[in-house]
Formats: C-alpha cells, sequence, structure tokens
C-alpha cells in the first residue's frame, strides 16, 4: 500500500521548522532570521520528503507488481509461454 506523500511531507516539514527555530533562538539570531530560515528549512525539508516519499511509493508499488508476476507464473496461467 502506498504511503502519503503530502501527510509525511507536511510533517516532517514542521518538525525541521521547529527545529530550525530553536537552533537559530538557542544562537542569539533575532526572531525574524530565526523565522526566515526556519521556513526556508522547512520548504527545502518537505521538498526532499515528497521525493523521498514518492521514491519509496514506487519501491513499493514495483516490489508488488513484480511479487504478483511471481505468483501468476508459479500457478501456470494467466498468458502466454
Amino acid at each position: 500500500m502506498p504511503l502519503h506523500v503530502r501527510s509525511i511531507a507536511v510533517s516532517i516539514a514542521v518538525i525541521f521548522f521547529f527545529a530550525l527555530s530553536i537552533v537559530g533562538w538557542i544562537s542569539g539570531l533575532p526572531p525574524s532570521t530565526c523565522g526566515k530560515r526556519a521556513l526556508a528549512g522547512a520548504v527545502l525539508a518537505y521538498i526532499a520528503a515528497s521525493w523521498a516519499v514518492k521514491a519509496i511509493n514506487h519501491i513499493l508499488i514495483n516490489a508488488m507488481i513484480t511479487n504478483q508476476m511471481e505468483r501468476q507464473k508459479e500457478k501456470g496461467g494467466g498468458g502466454k509461454d
């Protein structure tokens, strides 16, 4: 079953946003700078996470298709030889 791309990517982006905000705050940066950097990091994390989840979905779907094709071959039916 494929994974839900948007919900996973949004969750990762939110985590990155708060993590980068806290790192900037601890470093003594002004709040506006922390917010801008955290937003940029969250956008990049969203893009990277969505690409990663799409790649994982592609791998899972190909594995399921291959598995079903092997089952059909083992049963001996459903195709030309």
